[in-house]
Formats: structure tokens, C-alpha cells, sequence
């Protein structure tokens, strides 16, 4: 059983899959203190690469949950890809970026298998006292007003438990999606493609190959796999019959679609064939029970968005169920479908049309559009705006910069929102002055010449477009919640008490300063 900090503390939520969505959802309850269970059918964790991009703004996720480093380590950046004509070869970038900057830290891409990001995330999972349980499927469940009462098949035989809530991170075929009857409407794509994790001799680590001899819908990619002495194989299949996918069949396909008999396959440690879809589920909550990754929306696999989108809306539902665990208004759920749907739209769009154009053989580069980085909750009923038009809205995502606490010491934007908290900056005013009682879970920075965060170089002041006076509050999820001017400040409260920082009570018997 997965446990929190205190085995004696019954869950308050069921997250079903043990996937990149539910591993990121459970690490940040888990920092909350919020007592959960993590489930999985599947008798071990995934084994293969699938999923092997994380995209910058993903990267940065990581960051705030204390798992990115360890993901860099086991990982790298994508190398060229060299595109084989019968004139010989060119290598181009495969991913378009541009250079690193004091707003945005995290500038490319890092590759690396999912078997391997989600098993780092098990580490750090551990780490804060839980681990998920396979081999444990979830059978059915009924709710209520009160909550969600489950049946779960384990080794031990059926168990039934109450929790308050339950989020089904169990992938396209989400049995927690069809027994809420929630429409998954879409298409499939006529495509069908092959993915396998194999050793290889032949062919030098230092690029991505690419041949696309019998023309695009055979074309055949060979890609390293960073941190690893396996390749990747992608190629498509007939949309007919069965494929062999024997090690015979597959060494067979490589060696007549790359027309070289000097590549040898080795050991094929992972395969699969797969369709290709594009869907989106009508409803991302129904009652107490919510939907999240793949259970909500199924991605081709061209641009690297289906485990990065799911780990994002693991990270947006998080912090909004830790809340209303701990006394905000049940409404506040309603704003994670609201704005996790329309982003999943917007991302499917744009791995379609990818997919489409490489199938007609158009480019494959991926540019600043799959970083995830511009994608924001503008119309979010969370985005409050209380200050003249600036470059930065209420509801994008929160820029980096670097700053040096008033105590001496270089800091950086990020570290100073690191954790489950809100943040409210506060520009150029002294440090003492706070706009509002203490509450619980808000911490107040004053930026300046008077504050506790020094912006020598004014990259802060630049970065939030601030003017003195302004105040800037930022989600645990790293949006930009609200911005206010000066004598504004009395929009706060209210705003606070929907989000569920209520004010903290003065100590019993005395009365507050």
C-alpha cells in the first residue's frame, strides 16, 4: 500500500496508474502531506522507451519536484538527425532551440526513455515515503457526495476502500474514463507504426538515423538512446494484416528499409505495434473522480507532447486537490478541467499536423511550438488582473530570474517558488510592509532596493514588466495567478480565500497586532 508520511493516516485520494502522470501527481501530494494511494494492473513498471522527450517546460516541472537533475544525469540532448538520400546523407538540428536565458532556463529538449524518467520518478517518490503498488487493478467504484468507494483486485484477493477522491491516470483504454460513461471522441489516424528498444552493431552512436528510401510511410529512424547502449527503432506498418515483430521479422524490415546488410541486430528488449489517435475526452471530471495524461487525451507520437502534457496535468491538479483537502472551495476543482482541456486542443492540433505533414514527407523538426513554454490559462477564472495592459498576463507561465537575497546571496526566481507554496512578490516596497494577514501557505518576497530579493541588474523588474508598487502572486504550479497595482491591494483577500490561504487566526486568547 502506498503510505504517506504516517502509516496510521487513511488515503483521501486514489490515483490509478503508475505512469509518468500518476508517479508526478503522487510526488506533489505526497510534498503536501496529502495521504493517497498509487495503483497499477500491470504486474511490473513499464519497461520500454516510448515516451523518451522532456520538453523544456516539463524540465522545469521536474525542477520544482526535486527530480530534474537526476533526470538530466540519466539522460542527455538530442544528437543530429542524418537524413540517408541516394546522393549520400545531410544532418540537420532535429529539435529547433535557442540559447538558454535568464527567463527561460531550459532551452532544448532532453531525451530520454520513459522506462528510465519514470523509474527516477519512483526514486524521488520513495524519497518522500510512498511507492506505488503494481499488480494491484482497479475493478470498479461508486461515489456519492462524500466520495469514491473502490474495489481493487490485489495478489491478497479484492479489497474495497473510501477515499475523497479519485483520479484515473490509467492510460487510453481508461477503464476510470468508460465507467464514467465520459466520451473519448477523436480519430483514428491511418497510421500505424513499430517501436522497439534493440542492440545493434553497424552504426555510430553520434547521430539519429533517418531513411526514407520506399518513401515516406516506410521510412525507418534508428535514433541512440541517450544514457543507454540501446537504439531506438520508429518505423510505420501496413494499416493490414499482422506484422513481424519476431527478431527475425524486425532485423528483416531494418535491413530492407534501410537497404544496409551491415547492421546487425542484437538482443530486442522491448517491442510494439501501435495505431494511431487523436482524441480527447468530453469531460475531464465527473463528480469526485477527475482524469489526467492519457486517460484524458491520446497524442500520435510525433512531436514528443503525450508524456509531457500528462505530467502537466498531473502538476495542475495537484496542488488544487491539496487545497480543497485542507478547507477551499470544492468549486476550485472546476477550474483544472477548465483549464487542462483547452491546452490538450490546442497541443493535439499541432502533433496531428506534424504527423501529417511527415507522412507526406514534410519537415520534422520541432520548433519553440512543442516546448510547451507559451501555452498559459489566459481566460482561466484563476487569472485576475488588476493593473494597466503589460507584456505579462495574468495566466501565462512565470518567467525565471536571477536575483541575490539581501543576506548576499545569488538566487534565482525558481528557487524562491520551489515548493507547494504560493509566492507573492511584492515590487519596491520594504519588506515589512505585507498587503495582507499572514495566510497560510502564501509567502511574501519584497523585490528591491527595500526587500528581502535584491534585482541589481533589474531582470526581475524586466522579466514581470513591474512598476513600483505592483504585486505579483504565482501558483504552486508556476502560472501567474494575479497582478495588481498599487492601491489595488484589496483584490487579494478575496482571491486568496477562493484558492483556499485562509487567513491564519491569532493565537487563542490574544488579540492580533
Amino acid at each position: 500500500m502506498t503510505r504517506p508520511s504516517h502509516p496510521e493516516v487513511l488515503p483521501e485520494v486514489l490515483v490509478v496508474g503508475a505512469g509518468a502522470a500518476g508517479l508526478t501527481l503522487a510526488i506533489d501530494l505526497a510534498r503536501r502531506n496529502v495521504a493517497f494511494r498509487l495503483i497499477d494492473k500491470a504486474a511490473h513498471p513499464f519497461a520500454g522507451s516510448r515516451g523518451k522527450g522532456i520538453q523544456p517546460r516539463s524540465q522545469e516541472v521536474f525542477e520544482d519536484l526535486g527530480v530534474l537533475d537526476r533526470i538530466a544525469a540519466l539522460g542527455g540532448f538530442y544528437p543530429l538527425i542524418r537524413r540517408y538520400t541516394a546522393e549520400g546523407f545531410v544532418e540537420a538540428p532535429f529539435v529547433e532551440s535557442q540559447p538558454a536565458s535568464s527567463t527561460i532556463p531550459y532551452d532544448r529538449p532532453l531525451m530520454l526513455s520513459q522506462n528510465l524518467t519514470e523509474g527516477a520518478l519512483r526514486a524521488r517518490l520513495a524519497e518522500l515515503g510512498a511507492r506505488p503498488e503494481f499488480g494491484c487493478a482497479l475493478e470498479g467504484f461508486d461515489q456519492d457526495e462524500e466520495g469514491v468507494t473502490a474495489r481493487i483486485g490485489t495478489p491478497r484477493g479484492e479489497e474495497t476502500m473510501s477515499v475523497r477522491f479519485l483520479v484515473g491516470a490509467d492510460g487510453g483504454g481508461s477503464l476510470v474514463r468508460r465507467t464514467l460513461g465520459i466520451g473519448f471522441p477523436g480519430e483514428t489516424l491511418p497510421a500505424r507504426g513499430l517501436v522497439a528498444d534493440l542492440a545493434l552493431t553497424g552504426l555510430g552512436r553520434e547521430v539519429w538515423h533517418f531513411w526514407t528510401a520506399g518513401g515516406p510511410a516506410e521510412g525507418i529512424h534508428l535514433c541512440p538512446l541517450a544514457g543507454t547502449d540501446l537504439f531506438q527503432l520508429q518505423t510505420g506498418l501496413p494499416l493490414e494484416g499482422e506484422p513481424d515483430l519476431s527478431d527475425r521479422g524486425i532485423a528483416d524490415l531494418i535491413a530492407r528499409r534501410t537497404g544496409r546488410a551491415d547492421i546487425a541486430v542484437g538482443t530486442i528488449h522491448w517491442r510494439s505495434a501501435y495505431g494511431m489517435n487523436a482524441r480527447l475526452a468530453d469531460a475531464y471530471r465527473s463528480g469526485r473522480v477527475f482524469l489526467a495524461g492519457d486517460a484524458a487525451h491520446a497524442h500520435p507520437p510525433t512531436g514528443g507532447q503525450g508524456l509531457n502534457t500528462s505530467v502537466q496535468d498531473a502538476y495542475a491538479l495537484g496542488w488544487r486537490l491539496g487545497a480543497v483537502l485542507r478547507g477551499a472551495p470544492e468549486a476550485l476543482l472546476d477550474t483544472y478541467e477548465a483549464e487542462r482541456r483547452p491546452i490538450a486542443v490546442e497541443v493535439l492540433a499541432h502533433t496531428t499536423a506534424l504527423m501529417r505533414a511527415t507522412r507526406e514527407g514534410g519537415g520534422m523538426r520541432r520548433g519553440r511550438e512543442f516546448h510547451e513554454l507559451d501555452l498559459g490559462y489566459f481566460d482561466s477564472p484563476l487569472a485576475l488582473e488588476r493593473r494597466r495592459p503589460g507584456r505579462l498576463r495574468a495566466g501565462a507561465r512565470a518567467p525565471d530570474a536571477p536575483c541575490r537575497g539581501a543576506a548576499g546571496q545569488p538566487t534565482r526566481l525558481f528557487e524562491v517558488f520551489r515548493g507547494p507554496q504560493w509566492t507573492l512578490l511584492g515590487y519596491d516596497v520594504a519588506a515589512a510592509h505585507v498587503p495582507l494577514e499572514p495566510r497560510r501557505g502564501l509567502s511574501f518576497r519584497s523585490v528591491g532596493k527595500r526587500g528581502d530579493l535584491l534585482d541589481p541588474d533589474g531582470a526581475i523588474a524586466e522579466a514581470y514588466d513591474l512598476d513600483p508598487g505592483d504585486y505579483v502572486l504565482i501558483r504552486p504550479d508556476g502560472y501567474v495567478g494575479a497582478m495588481v497595482s498599487a492601491g489595488e491591494e484589496a483584490a487579494l483577500p478575496a482571491y486568496l480565500d477562493r484558492v483556499g490561504l485562509s487567513a491564519v487566526p491569532p493565537p487563542s486568547g490574544r488579540k492580533s497586532l
